[in-house]
């Protein structure tokens, strides 16, 4: 494990939700509905308080592009992105133990609104990214048709596609193209 375990599902869930953006005109808006809120909370094990309203709906969906940000930028760009989330939310971190997990850290309290939770985490998990100048893990999907954003917590640093089957699809076009030559 590179990271704390709450970093990295806080990474990965940073990611899953920024890819559910439209990104290119192939692409689906996945969060469009309260019920696909609603699934996308569950999936990702969000806790605290909901307002389960359209404003809520809006204000996550709004997040997205300032969370993809953090996929473009250079360090500099990520500190000053990450110390603004932080501060606009007056963030402040306090070790908890909840729904099964172990002491981590939230900066937000349970009853802070659902983007402002999302927010903070993202960024406190971009803290440990930055300060171990782990930057290059953020990548976004190597598929010529894909802008879908990538967490790199392996190993040796070879993950190059989204968890969307790019890499699948890349894997038998290079097959096929390596059938077709031999024939």
């Amino acid at each position: 494990m590179l990271f704390a375990h709450d970093t990295e599902a806080a990474l990965r869930g940073c990611a899953a939700l920024v890819n559910t953006a439209q990104t290119l005109p192939t692409d689906t808006d996945d969060l469009q509905t309260l019920d696909e809120l609603d699934a996308f909370v569950q999936e990702w094990q969000w806790t605290g308080s909901r307002a389960h309203d359209a404003a809520e709906l809006e204000a996550v969906r709004a997040l997205r592009p300032r969370l993809r940000e953090l996929w473009a930028v250079d360090t500099e760009g990520a500190v000053e992105l990450v110390n603004a989330l932080l501060a606009e939310a007056d963030a402040l971190p306090q070790l908890v133990r909840h729904d099964g997990w172990s002491w981590h850290l939230h900066a937000t309290p349970p009853e802070a609104p659902l983007a402002t939770r999302m927010a903070v985490e993202a960024a406190m998990a971009m803290v440990d990214v930055l300060r171990a100048d782990e930057l290059e893990r953020l990548r976004t999907c190597a598929a010529d048709d894909c802008e879908d954003v990538v967490v790199d917590l392996s190993k040796n640093r070879s993950k190059r596609y989204c968890d969307g089957g790019c890499g699948n699809r890349a894997n038998v076009a290079a097959y096929r193209a390596r059938k077709a030559a031999t024939d």
